[in-house]
């Protein structure tokens, strides 16, 4: 596996690993509803089944946020090399290596880490459409694109 392809395996993992797991909070909190629903009565009972559903609205809303990042990571084709900055690309810079996909949690591959970054985030933007050699500065920091893949 290149690396670009493990980077990219790995955070496909991430992304269903979270996905499986609101569904599963989601599940259970239905699960529950429906049995307080049988067992109460009252102000108690109506004050309950509302914050279940408030919760179950936040998950919905989180698991809505990881299957829109689970739909940009399935429209990537990381075999394709890229000589400038698009979407997939592995970029190196004098700083870090960046991933473009979706905004993602740091990880480690093969003992290097990796940050998956939005295109449209001000890094991300920065880089796209751009070759190894390019420079800018955000934030007072100067950014040398030294590869991109």
């Amino acid at each position: 596996m290149t690396p670009k392809e493990k980077i990219h395996t790995h955070y496909c993992q991430l992304v269903q690993d979270k996905i499986d797991a609101f569904r599963d909070m989601i599940s259970a909190l239905t699960e529950d509803s429906k049995n307080d629903a049988k067992g109460s009565a009252g102000d108690k009972h109506e004050t309950a089944l509302s914050m279940m559903h408030i919760e179950q609205e936040k998950l919905n809303y989180k698991l809505a946020e990881f299957l829109a990042q689970k739909a940009v990571l399935d429209k990537i084709d990381f075999s394709i090399p890229h000589s400038k900055v698009a979407l997939g690309s592995l970029v190196g810079t004098n700083h870090m290596l960046l991933y473009v996909c979706a905004a993602l949690p740091k990880v480690t591959i093969d003992g290097k880490p990796v940050f998956a970054i939005s295109p449209q985030s001000p890094l991300g933007s920065q880089l796209m459409g751009n070759e190894a050699g390019f420079s800018f500065e955000i934030n007072g920091t100067p950014y040398v694109i030294e590869k991109v893949q």
